[in-house]
Parts: C-alpha cells; sequence; structure tokens
C-alpha cells in the first residue's frame, strides 16, 4: 500500500501512559468510554476464527474507495464474482476500505450498500474486516465520476480519507459522525470480524500530524463500544509515538510487512511481547521478496492472520510496483501484487496451488 516499507523488526516499544486518561478525552458531552479489551478477551475471540486468511479487496472495476461504493458505480456483479474466486482459494476474510465521502453524499444508501456486501461475502463464507481513514496515496477527491487509471502507474486513483482535512480539527465533527453511524449500525453484526480504525497513519509524510485523529477515531469507537475488537496496524518503525499509540489501544495487534521471510518472523517476534492476536493485514509484493511461497506457510505455522494486497487485477493497476510505473501500460514481467485476472485465471498456477493446499481447499 505504500511506496516505502520499513521493517518492524527492532520494535521494542515501552510504555507508561495511562489508558483511561488516554481514551477519556473530554468533549462538549462527554460519552462514557468503553475500555480496552483485555488480552485474554482478545485471545479468546480469536481463537473461535480460526486461521484467517485473504486478501485487501477492491473490486476490479473500482479505482479507489468512492467508486467502490457511490450508488452509480457499486458493482455488485462483479464484488459476487470474484469474491467467488477467492472462496475457491479458501480465504475466508476480506480487508475493505470505505470513505467518509461516500458516505456523506448519501448516508443511508451507503449503509445499504455496505450490508449488501456483507451478504454477499457471508454467502461466500467471507468474513469482512473494514479500514475507516487511511494515509495513502491521493490527497484530493471529490464525489462522482473517478478518473480513469494512469496506464502502468500503481494505484494512480487511490486516495486518502480524510486526506489534509484530518489536520483540521474543524471537520472532526462530520468524522466523528460518520465513523459512529457506521459502528452503530454494524458494531454487533457477526459478519463483521474488525475494524481497522486508520490505515497507515502518519504515511504521506503526515507523520505526527495523524495522531489527533488517530487518538479520535479510537476515542469514538471506545464511546460507541462494538462487538468486534477495534485496531490501527503498525507499518513503520520510525514513526514511534503513533506506534506507541496503536499498539497500547488496539484490541489486537494488526501490521503490515512487504519484506522477506527473516524480516517479516522478525516483526512477528517483536509484537508477540504484547500478549495479543497478530493479523498481518498487508504482505505480498513479488518484487520484494515477500510471496505467498516464504510467507504464507510461515504465517499460518505462526497463527498470525495472513492478508495480502489485492485479489484481482483492475483499475488499481497493483500489478506494477509503488515506484515502478510502466508508461504504456504493458503487463510487467513480475506482478506486485493480485492473484487473478479479471477473466479469473490464476497469473502463477503454482501459488494458487500452494493457497488451496494451506487452507485445506
Amino acid at each position: 500500500m505504500k511506496k516505502i516499507f520499513y521493517s518492524l523488526f527492532a520494535l521494542i516499544l515501552t510504555f507508561n501512559l495511562s489508558l483511561g486518561n488516554a481514551q477519556n478525552v473530554r468533549t462538549a458531552h462527554p460519552v462514557k468510554a468503553a475500555e480496552r479489551w483485555t488480552a485474554a478477551k482478545a485471545n479468546a475471540w480469536y481463537k473461535q476464527w480460526g486461521w484467517l486468511r485473504g486478501c485487501d479487496f477492491i473490486p476490479s472495476t473500482a479505482i479507489n474507495q468512492l467508486e467502490m461504493w457511490q450508488a452509480d458505480t457499486f458493482d455488485s456483479k462483479t464484488i459476487d464474482r470474484e469474491l467467488g474466486w477467492a472462496e475457491s482459494l479458501g480465504m475466508n476474510i476480506m480487508r475493505v476500505y470505505l470513505h467518509h465521502m461516500a458516505w456523506e453524499v448519501d448516508p443511508k444508501g451507503f449503509k445499504s450498500r455496505m450490508d449488501q456486501y456483507l451478504t454477499i461475502a457471508h454467502k461466500h463464507h467471507i468474513a469482512t474486516l473494514f479500514v475507516f481513514f487511511d494515509d495513502c496515496w491521493n490527497p484530493t477527491y471529490k464525489a462522482g465520476k473517478q478518473p480513469d487509471p494512469k496506464p502502468g502507474v500503481h494505484n494512480s486513483g487511490w486516495v486518502r480519507d480524510p486526506g489534509d482535512l484530518g489536520n483540521d480539527n474543524s471537520h472532526y465533527a462530520l468524522f466523528e459522525r460518520y465513523e459512529k453511524d457506521i459502528l452503530t449500525r454494524f458494531g454487533k453484526d457477526k459478519r463483521i470480524v474488525l475494524w481497522d480504525l486508520y490505515n497507515e497513519p502518519g504515511n504521506s509524510n503526515y507523520g505526527n500530524k495523524s495522531m489527533a485523529l488517530l487518538q479520535k477515531a479510537f476515542q469514538w469507537a471506545r464511546e460507541v463500544n462494538p462487538s468486534q475488537p477495534v485496531s490501527s496496524g503498525v507499518w513503520n518503525k520510525n514513526l514511534v509515538d503513533l506506534n506507541r499509540f496503536q499498539l497500547t489501544h488496539s484490541d489486537v495487534i494488526t501490521y503490515h510487512n512487504y519484506e522477506n521471510e527473516k524480516s517479516h518472523k522478525g516483526t512477528i517476534d517483536s509484537l508477540r511481547k504484547y500478549g495479543r492476536p497478530l493479523l498481518c493485514t498487508e504482505y505480498m509484493a513479488r518484487r520484494n521478496n515477500s510471496t505467498f511461497a516464504n510467507i504464507m506457510p510461515m504465517l499460518k505455522a505462526e497463527h498470525v492472520a495472513a492478508i495480502n494486497w489485492g485479489l484481482v487485477s483492475g483499475k488499481t493497476n497493483t500489478i506494477y510496483a509503488w515506484d515502478t510505473p510502466i508508461p504504456d501500460g504493458s503487463e510487467p514481467k513480475l506482478w506486485f501484487h493480485d492473484i487473478f485476472r479479471k477473466d479469473g485465471t490464476p497469473y502463477k498456477e503454482d501459488e494458487v496451488k500452494l493457497i488451496r493446499q494451506l487452507t485445506g481447499k
């Protein structure tokens, strides 16, 4: 998802902060916030799911989150078809990004489309991990028709949420209504595994500018108190303050790693000390030697959820590497992400065979 990934191998964090004080932020109308789950509760929750494995999913016909969720371009037929391919691999979870702009334009319709998505996924025996905010890729966005993909450019149309608006607390009332509306509507939905409150906070050179919204995202979630756990994944060891907050406020530990098996195993080892379930919510970049062959078996053996970036090659152009565009749009010799072509044929038959072996499919 990012242009540069930093290994978390050396991530050794200590903290002396009061969780209660951090969560009970004063508001104009104070709401008693729930407490972070205990490690015992988190581990009991994790046991019921078994080994979670799946993809970061967007249908091949959508360039970004807005095109996925807006009424005119919500493509239930493609979602159904492509989740069927995921089911054929034995996958049982998809990580799916939302966007506040699609909700702001049409709150009722947005929630209805979320429900439609969940119905389709459930039919394919796939649970869902939804993502609220995101600091990756393009800073500006607008409702309506989305741009066409730029040939050969990775995620040329993906948009941040809320982007630069996240640094302006005058918009926080809107973001609070958005997050709380979604959590109130779906906070007890058993088709949902987990809420990822903020993807890669601090990315796009925001750094600690993302801290205020990150803190609010957790506060708002605790005030609703969904039955599902909440988390925000660590991804860059240099963002010490953000990492500390994420790791000490998440019910379960989520993280990203796009490096080889040695680095990835080091990340797992460094995060074990928190005594909570581990979910890898982004991995698999073939050029970086993060592949199904060397990473997925390790994640299964470690009982870490394995969620790779990308299912079907499409308008996001994630078969191209983050920083290596191919301007003529020709297919790269080595795909960066994704498993299937748009017609459902695998990019690599041996990968599909391995995934099915690992999932028992």
